[in-house]
């Protein structure tokens, strides 16, 4: 894979940390804004990327990178992602992939037509305790209580309160609870059990955005509640409880 990448923030550096590790990965690009400029052409200089850019088309235009990985705010995932697509990349997007599911839609269609894969860049599915998870809900008989719950005091929040309104509590840029850390209980259920017949959130609301919530998914022989917090903390925790016993 010879990878070009969209953003520099937190998460690319945490890629960073492990990108060398990855037998067949190659750094062709990283992209940033202008005035981000020296910070991504350090990143390209600690990390050995091949060149960095500060406008995206002429990224999506190297021959030699064949996927992008997209690490950008939210609202902007859709946007980077069909351009990428357009151009015949594969696309690697952080959660949530789009804002809505018209979005995402146009994204597979568009996907399909070009041929190139997506992946959301959801890793904690692929962790060996999750498997392991899969692996045993048959012993815990019928599944009949689920509960998921990832909840961070964010360190934008204190600033958000004082009226000072970051990305990730921006209702404009698809930010909130429910989107930035819930999303992680929302694929871990829909992993193991697949679709819920119905779903309701209630959620704290300040300046207009979810700074926690309350999700429950209704499988009809089961219930499942996923909570996600980014004004409170609490230890990251699940359970399943079946008539057998619990996970």
């Amino acid at each position: 894979m010879k990878l070009g990448i969209i953003g520099a923030g937190l998460i690319v550096n945490q890629l960073f940390s492990f990108a060398r590790e990855i037998v067949g990965l190659e750094l062709e690009g990283i992209c940033a804004t202008a005035k981000s400029e020296e910070k991504v052409k350090g990143l390209a200089e600690k990390y050995g990327i091949t060149k960095y850019y500060t406008n995206y088309d002429e990224m999506l235009k190297n021959p030699h990178i064949d996927t992008i990985y997209v690490a950008v705010p939210n609202h902007l995932h859709f946007a980077m992602s069909r351009a990428a697509i357009l151009h015949g990349k594969h696309v690697i997007c952080e959660k949530p992939f789009t804002s809505n599911l018209r979005e995402m839609k146009t994204l597979i269609d568009l996907a399909n037509k070009h041929e190139v894969f997506l992946l959301e860049a959801v890793s904690t599915r692929f962790l060996p305790n999750v498997q392991m998870i899969k692996e045993q809900l048959t012993k815990l008989g019928e599944i009949k209580i689920v509960y998921a719950n990832y909840s961070q005091y964010s360190s934008r929040y204190d600033a958000f309160k004082k009226g000072e309104i970051h990305p990730v509590f921006d209702v404009k840029k698809s930010g909130g609870a429910l989107m930035d850390l819930n999303i992680y209980n929302i694929n871990l259920m829909v992993m193991l059990f697949g679709m819920p017949q119905r779903v309701e959130y209630q959620a704290n609301i300040q300046k207009g955005i979810d700074t926690s919530g309350i999700l429950t998914l209704d499988y009809g022989s089961f219930k499942g509640v996923c909570i996600g917090a980014k004004d409170c903390r609490a230890s990251s925790a699940i359970s399943i409880q079946g008539e057998k016993g619990i996970h």
